[in-house]
């Protein structure tokens, strides 16, 4: 679907016009948004606009990092905005000068519906014309990135809230999935961040100070949605550090338990062992009270050596609370 709008010049906002009639020279500006286009509408990037073979192959094809490439009279540049529901990069493909901006995408784009709204109901802003449609298509994608990391970081406070080291596998799936999600939204921000600084400081666009405040502003939501990643990326490493060294703790406490309770049946199985051989001339086999004082004796050495392993602090759970 081709959808177009444009300024006239007796400054009349028109849209839905034949494409035939960009030709006429009657427009300050015009704007030709391809969406989901079919594949005779992607031929007119060749054969009505005539933009450079390479710049129409990175249209059509995906794969491309957020880009700004400098041809004769316009510029090509692609940005990246995020499926909120896979949190996959969604390529928006841009041919821009003075006098026009085409737009590409392979899907629907509700930032450019927003866009459209602002231009329509804002006509001092006419005159900005492409500069207008540039940043704020770039504004209004990045602006949908901060829900996204708000919701991640509300969750992963959640989390760190209810996290009991006990009983703490599903919680740390979550965190798990959390980590990969923030991956796939730094994969988009930091490309997009980039983006931004080389527009900032190219000298070709020939931006104004004024413009250039507008998309600095932009840089600074990137630069804070990087920031915001990686405090979350590092607050989940040290959720998985802490569930991994409790593990750890609960784990060697177990292995000293055991390790305790092997180590006082160690004489009490010698002990029963020697008892047990079948020699005739083991004279505490006539005792009459031999029997008590070996269980005696069994019973002296559990406690000795519990007392041993509590004055050395090797018994955790005789502490005091």
């Amino acid at each position: 679907m081709i959808y177009t709008l444009g300024l006239t010049k007796d400054q009349q906002l028109v849209e839905n016009f034949p494409l035939e009639h960009i030709k006429e020279d009657r427009f300050d500006w015009f704007w030709v948004d391809f969406s989901e286009p079919t594949a005779k509408e992607n031929l007119l990037l060749h054969t009505f606009f005539q933009f450079h073979p390479l710049a129409v192959e990175d249209a059509l094809m995906r794969l491309q990092r957020p880009k700004i490439d400098y041809y004769d009279d316009y510029y090509f540049t692609v940005v990246h905005k995020l499926n909120p529901k896979e949190l996959t990069s969604e390529e928006i493909s841009l041919f821009i000068s003075s006098k026009f901006v085409v737009s590409y995408h392979q899907f629907p784009v509700h930032e450019f519906e927003i866009v459209k709204r602002e231009l329509e109901s804002h006509p001092n802003r006419w005159d900005r014309g492409t500069f207008f449609i540039m940043y704020q298509t770039i504004d209004k994608i990045v602006d949908e990135f901060f829900p996204l990391v708000f919701t991640i970081e509300d969750r992963l406070n959640t989390i760190e809230d209810q996290l009991d080291y006990k009983n703490s596998v599903d919680l740390m799936n979550d965190v798990f999935d959390l980590r990969n999600d923030l991956l796939h939204i730094r994969r988009t921000v930091l490309p997009m961040r980039d983006l931004l600084y080389r527009i900032l400081n190219s000298n070709r666009l020939n931006l104004t100070q004024k413009e250039k405040a507008y998309f600095s502003d932009v840089h600074d939501h990137l630069v804070k949605l990087t920031e915001m990643v990686e405090s979350n990326r590092e607050l989940t490493a040290d959720m998985r550090d802490s569930h991994m060294s409790m593990n750890a703790i609960r784990m060697n406490n177990i292995m000293m338990t055991l390790t305790i309770v092997s180590t006082i049946f160690i004489p009490l199985t010698f002990i029963a062992g020697v008892y047990g051989m079948n020699f005739v001339n083991m004279p505490e086999l006539n005792w009459h009270y031999g029997y008590f004082i070996t269980l005696g004796l069994m019973i002296f050495i559990v406690f000795a050596m519990l007392m041993l392993f509590k004055k050395r602090g090797w018994l955790g759970f005789f502490k005091d609370d």
